[in-house]
């Protein structure tokens, strides 16, 4: 089976990028084990799940990406599609050509928000009500480009989204309106080789943090009290084809979907890491992680299959972590 379109042109590419060494074991690292797949998709259908968001009692709510669908997911594996994206005629998405739903947040009321990437004027982020029904656009974003980890300040009002081809964070209103640029730096830009730069995105520890998949790098971006970007830091290397991550508890170690290689790599707050799951525990090009107490969720978007692709969502174990 050919590979879909999703970064197919990038999986060359992607291979030659130098992987730094990972770390030492640490007393201190959360333990990933029991990993089991609790739900299995439909690959030629487009369930290909790009992100997460948790519900309260555990359940996933998940962007199948090429289906243009946002679904929920029990904890014991019962699928239902809360809303679908509208169908574009001649989508013109940046690097694929075809319209995928990525990014995904909650707010505390059960509102969804997910950015639609379309190569249109529907690329933006969309609005699904608590009980489902038809996304509405809330915010245009350039036709031009990739918003795709997305992450909500509901404190602030406040949406960030990472665009992939711009290599931009945007900020957007929660009520909508008109997006701003938020941070704008070389560390958030693709390269000519891997065209998918800001990636993944996660607001921690009063900073909006990015993975970037062109540079292999996890960074920070400190918000300053006038809510604008801080200087960039990068707080880990060597993180080839990382796509989106999430933090394991109160610190800074993070668990990073590693999509090519099907691996979940444990990042230390110093920078070092190591894989603690891979294909043989289920992992099938992995796209973000969602952790919640004592369980970590893993969707599998199964891109680069050649064979039997098996896009999934799979649950383990993590013990509690004191870093």
């Amino acid at each position: 089976m050919k590979r879909h379109p999703r970064l197919a042109a990038v999986a060359t590419a992607t291979t030659a990028l130098a992987m730094l060494a990972a770390g030492p074991a640490s007393a201190g690292d959360p333990t990933v084990s029991d990993p089991r797949v609790v739900d299995h998709f439909d690959f030629a259908a487009g369930q290909t799940p790009e992100n997460i968001a948790l519900e309260p009692d555990g359940s996933a709510d998940l962007t199948f990406a090429f289906a243009r669908q946002v679904a929920r997911v029990t904890e014991d594996g019962t699928t239902t599609v809360l809303a679908t994206l509208p169908e574009i005629t001649d989508p013109q998405t940046p690097n694929l050509g075809a319209a995928i739903v990525s990014g995904i947040a909650r707010a505390h009321d059960g509102t969804l928000y997910v950015n639609y990437a379309t190569g249109t004027a529907e690329t933006g982020v969309w609005r699904i009500g608590p009980d489902g029904g038809a996304p509405e656009q809330i915010a245009q974003l350039p036709a031009d480009g990739f918003p795709n980890g997305l992450a909500l300040d509901e404190k602030c009002r406040t949406l960030y989204a990472a665009d992939s081809a711009h290599g931009v964070v945007w900020s957007v209103p929660l009520d909508g309106g008109t997006p701003t640029v938020w941070a704008d730096d070389a560390a958030l830009r693709p390269t000519a080789e891997l065209p998918f730069g800001a990636n993944g995105l996660k607001i921690h520890g009063g900073a909006v943090w990015v993975s970037n998949s062109a540079h292999a790098t996890l960074l920070r971006i400190p918000v300053e009290e006038d809510r604008t970007a801080g200087p960039i830091e990068t707080r880990a290397t060597g993180l080839t084809g990382i796509d989106d991550f999430a933090f394991t508890g109160h610190g800074d170690t993070a668990l990073a979907a590693r999509a090519m290689d099907s691996k979940l790599e444990l990042v230390r707050s110093d920078g070092t890491h190591k894989t603690v799951l891979t294909g043989a525990d289920g992992l099938a090009n992995p796209t973000s992680v969602a952790v919640r107490a004592k369980t970590v969720h893993v969707p599998s978007a199964a891109y680069f299959a050649t064979q039997d692709p098996d896009p999934n969502l799979l649950l383990a174990r993590i013990s509690k972590n004191k870093n």
